[in-house]
């Protein structure tokens, strides 16, 4: 059996559907080698994986908190990857020293891990744990969340969103990531779209018909659908049995930025909804928001629990917890704040599995209007979930990584 490796970036959010990915690996044999966030570390150990932290330099470089705004949120987000990535020259390649795999798995995130990746002979790819920042015809360019638009209108409005897109993304991508490139030999890249081309597979955690129905990514870009995975929980919640009412279940990213404030107008918009909430909240929130009746919040609750009792899932847009939500067919109101949230919550709204609300809308009656539409959209999250399940799943990812190792 084959000794595999993985890199991620170090977040929670990344490190989950890594482990859905390399749970199956790891059932068939597989020996499972992790560089993860510190935090994530004992986890990876508890599912029999041998599990390191990545540099602590890499792990303390985030994202500033941009509130909602697209532009900011791209900007620090390009220049802490290609910060982080100078980092990860040297701590990849004492990974790849320390572990000698056969095979490597990087996160799509992991742009200087993908450059060393390039310089070995051992076979590769990338896992993009969230919407591959790809470009396709029809599809407008990544960040920003725009809905596309066919024909000679949408082509013109796509070349406008594009010139800010190379301004806005590009142009600091290119700035960050000559001195990686450079230092291991490597042609530049003018993209994040043009380096993660450079990976031999992408496995792509998503699938139609979430995806736009008319994206093409290529050859080398498989879709396998969402790699959900939970850390398993110590007990049931008791106070879960006693809730009643269906659940609304609200979520906030693992990551800190100022989606707590969904909390607040969540509870507000469905007070005297026939509705029980619960909210969890794994960044921390103040916690007397939610000390009132039919609100439960916790810090963190295993989703699938909740899910099972769920009609409606409000969240800030993350990858994870909406493709949760529509694989059990369960309707979504994204308000996005930052980073990929963006397009997650679009794709929610174009394929009608939900509704979306920018975050600097957000208010309570826009809110309370925003649920109760999302509630009654459950026929296409129920696609959705049909689609997913046509992917082939993590069965299917473990197929591709092993085919490489036969490559």
């Amino acid at each position: 059996m084959a000794v595999v490796l993985a890199y991620m970036s170090p977040a929670l959010g990344h490190l989950f559907p890594f482990c859905g990915l390399l749970g199956e690996l790891a059932s068939r044999g597989h020996r499972i080698q992790v560089r993860t966030l510190r935090a994530g570390v004992e986890l990876c150990r508890q599912q029999g994986f041998a599990a390191e932290a990545v540099d602590a330099r890499i792990e303390a470089l985030q994202s500033a908190d941009d509130s909602g705004r697209v532009l900011r949120s791209a900007g620090s987000t390009v220049r802490i990857l290609a910060a982080r990535a100078a980092l990860e020259i040297e701590d990849f390649g004492r990974a790849l020293a320390d572990v000698d795999p056969d095979v490597v798995i990087v996160d799509a995130n992991c742009w200087g891990a993908m450059s060393v990746a390039e310089t070995q002979s051992r076979p590769w790819l990338v896992l993009s744990p969230f919407i591959p920042y790809l470009r396709s015809a029809g599809s407008p360019p990544f960040g920003a969340g725009a809905r596309p638009m066919r024909g000679p209108i949408g082509r013109i409005r796509d070349l406008g969103i594009d010139s800010v897109t190379r301004m806005v993304f590009d142009r600091p991508f290119r700035a960050g990531m000559k001195p990686v490139r450079d230092a291991l030999n490597l042609p530049a890249v003018r993209s994040a779209d043009e380096l993660l081309r450079r990976a031999p597979v992408v496995l792509a955690t998503t699938g139609k018909p979430f995806e736009y129905t008319h994206t093409d990514w290529g050859a080398a870009v498989e879709m396998i659908g969402p790699a959900e995975f939970e850390p398993p929980p110590r007990e049931r919640p008791a106070w879960l049995d006693d809730i009643e009412l269906p659940v609304v279940l609200v979520t906030t990213s693992s990551v800190p930025q100022a989606d707590e404030a969904l909390v607040g107008a969540a509870i507000e918009a469905l007070d005297g909804e026939p509705v029980h909430v619960v909210a969890t909240c794994p960044a921390g929130v103040d916690e007397s928001v939610g000390r009132r009746p039919r609100v439960t919040l916790a810090r963190f609750v295993p989703h699938s629990v909740v899910l099972d009792r769920a009609v409606c899932v409000v969240t800030h847009g993350g990858m994870g917890v909406t493709q949760k939500a529509l694989l059990r067919g369960i309707p979504v109101c994204a308000v996005p704040f930052g980073r990929d949230q963006f397009e997650v919550a679009r794709r929610v709204e174009v394929a009608g599995a939900g509704t979306r609300l920018p975050a600097r809308r957000l208010s309570v009656p826009r809110l309370r209007g925003a649920v109760q539409a999302a509630m009654g959209m459950s026929a296409a999250a129920t696609a959705i979930a049909d689609g997913f399940a046509a992917t082939g799943g993590m069965r299917r990812g473990a197929d591709i990584v092993e085919s490489q190792l036969r490559a």
